[in-house]
């Protein structure tokens, strides 16, 4: 494959596996980042319900609010990186930022405990969990969309063969990192203390940040777009870009109580959702040509569909955690698996699976059968629905002790991750690709909305599934068991019909995008159908 991408790519440099070299730290920053996101991510609602005993529903919506603005963020962090900063800068700020909110995170405190039957928490140490996930918040803001952006930048040529299967290779870092701190630090974290896991977390993104700062010579276009303009003093003798990162600082007190109050975020995201589409789609009717505005309007068609996917998928994070240490047998030749690291069963397939997409897209695309981007966005939904279908039927088959094999659970994630691989990797490819060149970083931003709603939403949907009212009170399994089969089927039922719908609709959302126009191939010449 590397020696066919060398030959079909205009592009001389194929350090990297066939690819730019500036992919590898790219690729390896972005490792060590969601190392220390998804080792936190595997404790923070155990953490919640067991350590700070909050309810299931309480613990799902704070849930809800710090992965909703963690994904909001990166709309104003790619504005302020396209304007001003440039996104090897926003990158760097960002990574920052995580590192003082992870080494916060590991100031556990004592735990809450119930006195005549009201839960009593260290108040100081409560505030001190919020203020570290402030801190992560506006740290994803800054690097997420930014880090996701110069990836695409390393290809020059928009029809560059090789920017799928690297999107695909950078998506693997991801989930590397996710597969190893997901068992590490929820290991840690389960058996000698929250601290100890959230700990080991910190420490992967002081990895990721120095991995980061040495690639800078290997990036492309990652500087400020005005560098004079940026360091001329504006007020009080501080040139803008001090005032940015001093701007980052108030966010983080600003996001410190919003995280607090899921009410407010619920309200704030969704007009600021509308906003930002309404704005959009004026921009696409407005300001684009014909084409572009038929690409614009497929990415935020596309996106929306997202929504449903995340919606779904996301239950990874709450309650199939829960449901895992609840009703999951996870006895494995006498040793205990803790729930957290169940969570790992999904990245451990995306490294198992990624290169077997990876190279079947290109498979297809060659022979001119690879499925377009609506179609994939459809098999990704309609397999994330069977995700839940398969716990229903396991739910079906459970003992009298209320307790499911853990094969079921095994089987979701992998109908998630088959459904993932369908949509992430192509979907920030999409965007990349579709999305005017002047409002690129905007539009990843905007990816990354997307997936706020849908964490917003899968925190309402996973409060309907709670089973413990706070206090530590345990909730016989043969009852939970059946409240969340109940919720499971209606996401099973809801996903097919959605995903079906999508399918339906998809031939007229390929012809909106316009692959064979000339400005999306810099030779001239169209590549096969079907090959976004």
């Amino acid at each position: 494959m590397q020696a066919t991408m060398a030959v079909i790519s205009s592009d001389p440099e194929t350090g990297f596996f066939g690819h730019p070299r500036g992919l590898a730290p790219l690729f390896f920053a972005e490792m060590w980042e969601r190392f220390s996101y998804y080792g936190m991510r595997a404790l923070l609602t155990l953490y919640l319900v067991k350590h700070f005993l909050y309810s299931d529903g309480t613990a799902s919506l704070i849930y809800a609010s710090y992965a909703s603005l963690n994904y909001a963020m990166p709309v104003i962090g790619g504005m302020i990186a396209d304007r001003y900063l440039g996104n090897r800068k926003a990158v760097m700020l960002g990574a920052i930022l995580l590192v003082c909110g992870h080494v916060t995170m590991a100031i556990e405190g004592p735990a809450a405990e119930v006195v005549n039957g009201v839960v009593v928490r260290e108040a100081f140490y409560d505030q001190v969990m919020f203020l570290a996930l402030a801190f992560i918040i506006v740290g994803v803001g800054f690097l997420k969309s930014n880090i996701s952006t110069m990836v695409g930048k390393l290809y020059v040529d928009k029809d560059d063969p090789r920017r799928d299967p690297g999107y695909t290779i950078f998506y693997m870092g991801v989930n590397m990192g996710s597969l190893v701190s997901t068992i590490a630090c929820g290991y840690l974290g389960e058996t000698f203390g929250w601290a100890y896991g959230f700990g080991l977390a910190g420490l992967g993104m002081i990895a990721g940040a120095i991995v980061f700062a040495r690639g800078t010579p290997l990036y492309r276009n990652a500087e400020p777009p005005m560098p004079e303009d940026l360091r001329r003093p504006v007020f009080a003798g501080l040139s803008k870009e001090w005032l940015i990162y001093l701007g980052a600082l108030a966010a983080v007190v600003v996001n410190w109580q919003l995280v607090q109050f899921h009410e407010a975020v619920g309200v704030l995201l969704i007009a600021f959702t509308a906003l930002v589409v309404a704005g959009l789609v004026w921009f696409s009717l407005a300001k684009c040509t014909p084409t572009e505005r038929d690409r614009m309007l497929v990415v935020l068609i596309l996106t929306a569909a997202s929504v449903v996917f995340w919606t779904l998928f996301e239950q990874a994070g709450t309650s199939l955690t829960l449901f895992a240490d609840r009703n999951t047998d996870r006895e494995v030749l006498g040793f205990i698996v803790p729930a957290s690291t169940v969570q790992s069963f999904n990245p451990l397939f995306i490294v198992m699976l990624g290169p077997v997409f990876s190279w079947l897209w290109v498979t297809l695309a060659r022979r001119g059968l690879e499925p377009n981007t609506p179609v994939k966005f459809a098999l990704a939904i309609i397999q994330v629905g069977l995700g839940f279908g398969a716990l229903v039927l396991g739910a079906s088959l459970a003992g009298e002790d209320g307790q499911t094999a853990m094969f079921w659970l095994g089987l979701g994630y992998l109908l998630h991750t088959t459904g993932e691989l369908c949509l992430s990797p192509v979907g920030l490819s999409m965007v990349s690709r579709l999305s005017v060149a002047r409002v690129t970083a905007m539009m990843m931003g905007v990816w990354f909305l997307s997936s706020a709603m849908a964490h917003y939403l899968a925190g309402i949907v996973a409060s309907l599934m709670s089973v413990q009212e706070g206090g530590g009170v345990e909730v016989a399994p043969t009852e939970s068991l059946w409240i969340y089969a109940g919720v499971f089927q209606d996401l099973f039922i809801g996903a097919g019909v959605i995903g079906l719908a999508l399918l339906v609709v998809s031939p007229f959302l390929k012809r909106m995008m316009h692959t064979d126009a000339p400005d999306m191939h810099t030779s001239g010449k169209p590549r096969p159908a079907a090959a976004e």
